[in-house]
């Protein structure tokens, strides 16, 4: 269940909500850029881990005083007495430091690491879905990763309502299998897509220790999900042939660009064409911009596009919804209005999104919702780099 809908506390309404008084508002068609810039900056803020959790605990604790008013201590408490009565410790890994430490910070950060969500999920006694909303929606990453062993058998834990003293001995028995005392015959694939859907067919101790242990046989040692690179090198190749194409309307110097003349330098000065740059020609850094808080340092700059394409980077949903927004930038005019141009918008970047187990679009993240506002835009691209433009003007 996501405790975080159909109440006041719900954050995807609330963000709705400013979308939709920004874009309905009779100046839009003139003012856009200002409009979003001035919804981005006074409503729509980041929302950290910590947040999430709060509304989590206050939710399924089922506590009957208003939000505003628990303190961060009976936040603490609640999650002490829970980690107690699931025989939970503080951490999968030996720690010195005390679970009344940890629960502060938990409630305090911005974003934590990934296997904090795994120990909670034992903590607090939560179920998959629950599990897999804080990953998509509190920590902006995928959900389970069925190529990660760890996160299988904690997923096995959280569909059977097994506790943490079961993940301990299923731990165990995975480390310390011996593969060629088991007949394989469990269907397996380089891709998330796939594998996923071979987890969802565990049913028993016996089919998870095979699906774990083909994932050995095949000596997968990179978690990186193939589903999720092939969709970014789709979208990425459309985006130069659109970028290439641009090229030859307007550039004049005699030169017939194709797909491959566009490199990731090309991609800057498209999309990041209004943020100002230093003498050296890089980008202003991020702290500069007054959204650098809500949109956490999402800007497609070469730097990234790089390392995304040498592996040294983790593709991450804002790169994919950045590429498709690109796209339909450069699509306008195929649509007869903005509303239809978003409709298809939203489907198609949900189907991305879903396909590399994301989550969908989630207007609660500012970035997400300032996509969506700029599609519904005359000018989606434009509105784009104004509005990146206003933020660096002090």
């Amino acid at each position: 269940m996501d405790y975080l809908e159909n109440d006041k506390l719900d954050y995807t309404n609330m963000a709705w909500e400013s979308l939709y008084e920004t874009v309905d508002d009779i100046m839009f068609k003139n003012m856009d850029a200002k409009l979003i810039y001035n919804s981005l900056e006074k409503k729509l803020k980041f929302i950290s881990f910590g947040d999430y959790l709060k509304r989590y605990i206050y939710r399924k604790a089922e506590l009957d005083i208003p939000f505003e008013e628990v303190t961060d201590q009976t936040y603490q408490q609640i999650i002490r007495y829970s980690f107690s009565d699931n025989s939970t410790p503080q951490s999968f890994e030996i720690t010195s430091a005390k679970l009344s430490a940890l629960s502060k910070n938990w409630l305090n950060q911005k974003t934590v690491k990934r296997k904090v969500v795994f120990i909670l999920g034992f903590g607090l006694n939560m179920s998959v879905d629950d599990v897999n909303m804080f990953l998509t929606k509190a920590l902006r990453e995928p959900g389970i990763n069925p190529k990660d062993p760890f996160e299988v058998i904690c997923w096995y834990c959280y569909k059977n309502g097994y506790g943490f003293h079961k993940y301990e001995k299923l731990w165990d028995i995975y480390c310390n299998n011996n593969i060629e005392d088991m007949t394989i015959n469990v269907a397996y694939s380089d891709y998330t897509i796939g594998l996923r859907s071979s987890m969802q067919s565990i049913n028993d101790e016996y089919a998870l220790m095979l699906y774990l242990t083909r994932l050995k046989v095949n000596g997968n040692t990179s978690f990186i999900s193939m589903t999720t690179k092939d969709c970014f090198m789709k979208l990425y190749d459309e985006s130069r042939e659109l970028i290439a194409k641009l090229y030859n309307e307007t550039e004049d110097d005699n030169k017939t660009y194709t797909k491959d003349d566009i490199t990731e330098s090309d991609f800057e000065k498209i999309i990041c064409a209004a943020i100002p740059v230093d003498r050296h020609g890089n980008l202003t850094p991020s702290k500069a911009s007054s959204l650098n808080e809500q949109f956490q340092g999402r800007r497609f700059s070469r730097q990234h596009i790089g390392e995304v394409l040498t592996g040294k980077s983790d593709i991450s949903r804002f790169d994919l919804i950045t590429l498709n927004f690109f796209i339909f930038s450069q699509r306008a005019e195929e649509y007869d209005n903005a509303n239809k141009r978003f409709t298809e918008f939203l489907e198609s970047t949900n189907n991305i999104l879903l396909k590399c187990y994301m989550g969908k679009l989630y207007v609660q993240n500012p970035y997400e919702c300032f996509v969506l506002m700029c599609i519904l835009s005359e000018d989606p691209l434009g509105t784009y780099a104004d509005v990146w433009e206003l933020s660096y003007i002090k």
